[in-house]
């Protein structure tokens, strides 16, 4: 959670808004031009990315038998990806620079009364990494489709509505929209993906569930559309209300898009259909940069964190994951990969809708004698586990609510 400094403004908290706590990156004395980040926690992004990539490479190259042009596709949309983690990693630093000048910094609130606390951090850096995505994307067009190609249409309208919500979400972060207004956002950003999908109308039930409802697959109709821009704003916000600490927000999408992708090789291996093979080929061509490039950032904002993500990231990310998901026609599992989101959610409604008190931020209390975090009575995830659990640091709260996104 941060609290911004615009020019000509005074620091003022930002009403109910999740944010990751920030460290501190350069001595408080800096100027923005002499800025110098902390180097990025290379060492965690490196196991993570060998975590998450060695079972999806082990798959669809060793255990599965994938078609030679897939494996091609797909190795061609891993060089590139690559290549966009070395660039937000070089990035970063730059953009930094450039935001701390425009006033785009924030402080941290869960380790005020530190000198931590009081260190100005870079914000919005999610511009970096949304801006590297979208150029790997429709770099990757060159590679794997051609002019005629059914599904140009379809990825086209996919980055046209990451693209857009990467706009909104910066305006965010510039003007501070409220929250009512927050719900329309991804509402906009989704009508491109709305207008251009010609796929089917029917979803299959998950097979845990499919005893329960009688169906294995459940045609919606025009009512599909509906639940797509649903889904397209739930995921958007329920990864910015999933916050409050170093890494959480970023740390969530790389382990949900993690899943994404091991899900997407697993029924391409699966699956004799070919239009539900290219659907999951599809859906791994999008995920893959995300992956990468959102594990470079994940340098820069574990604990302690050197920048702040802002809404840019995090409204960038889920309409990333919802395009994944509708797209690769696995919507439905897709909520099963954002249950502790649903259930955060869920916790959170009383508050969000004003039924009881709502604080301004949702944060837990942090003691500085001892550098604990105590849970209050807010309904967030940040604060159940606290009072389940009992005190901790950040750094352990993020990793056992990272441990059950996994789980």
């Amino acid at each position: 959670m941060d609290v911004r400094r615009r020019p000509g403004a005074a620091a003022a908290d930002r009403p109910t808004k999740s944010r990751p706590a920030a460290a501190a990156a350069a001595a408080p004395a800096a100027a923005p031009g002499d800025l110098v980040l902390r180097p990025p926690n290379l060492r965690l992004v490196l196991a993570a990315m060998a975590l998450f990539l060695a079972p999806f490479s082990y798959l669809a190259f060793v255990h599965y038998p994938l078609a030679a042009d897939l494996r091609r596709s797909i190795l061609i949309c891993g060089a590139i990806s690559l290549g966009g983690f070395f660039v937000v990693l070089r990035l970063i630093p730059v953009a930094a620079r450039y935001l701390l000048r425009r006033g785009m910094f924030g402080k941290d609130i869960n380790k005020k009364g530190l000198p931590m606390g009081e260190i100005t951090v870079p914000e919005s850096l999610g511009i970096v990494v949304g801006i590297v995505y979208l150029v790997i994307a429709i770099l990757f067009q060159h590679f794997n489709f051609t002019a005629d190609s059914i599904w140009l249409v379809e990825y086209n309208a996919a980055l046209a509505s990451v693209c857009f919500m990467i706009l909104l979400g910066f305006i965010d972060d510039v003007l501070d929209i409220p929250w009512r207004v927050k719900l329309l956002l991804p509402t906009i950003a989704a009508l491109p993906l709305l207008m251009a999908y010609a796929g089917g109308t029917s979803i299959i039930i998950p097979k845990p569930l499919a005893s329960y409802v009688g169906v294995e697959v459940l045609e919606l109709g025009w009512m599909y559309k509906l639940f797509m821009l649903l889904l397209a704003v739930f995921c958007t916000n329920s990864i910015n209300i999933h916050a409050g600490l170093n890494g959480l927000e970023v740390g969530q999408t790389v382990v949900i898009s993690a899943a994404v992708l091991i899900h997407n090789v697993m029924r391409i291996g699966s699956s004799k259909d070919l239009e539900t093979q290219q659907a999951h080929a599809f859906s791994i061509y999008l995920v893959l940069p995300f992956l990468t490039t959102s594990l470079a950032l994940l340098g820069f904002n574990w604990y302690p964190s050197s920048v702040f993500v802002g809404d840019t990231y995090t409204y960038f990310a889920g309409m990333t994951l919802a395009v994944v998901g509708i797209l690769g026609h696995f919507s439905e599992t897709l909520l099963l990969f954002f249950l502790p989101q649903v259930l955060n959610f869920l916790c959170s409604v009383p508050q969000l809708f004003h039924f009881v008190p709502c604080p301004r931020h949702r944060l837990p209390r942090f003691d500085t004698q001892t550098g604990l975090l105590t849970g209050t009575k807010d309904g967030n995830l940040v604060n159940i586990f606290l009072r389940l659990f009992g005190k901790c640091s950040e750094k352990s709260l993020c990793i056992r609510l990272l441990i059950f996104q996994v789980s």
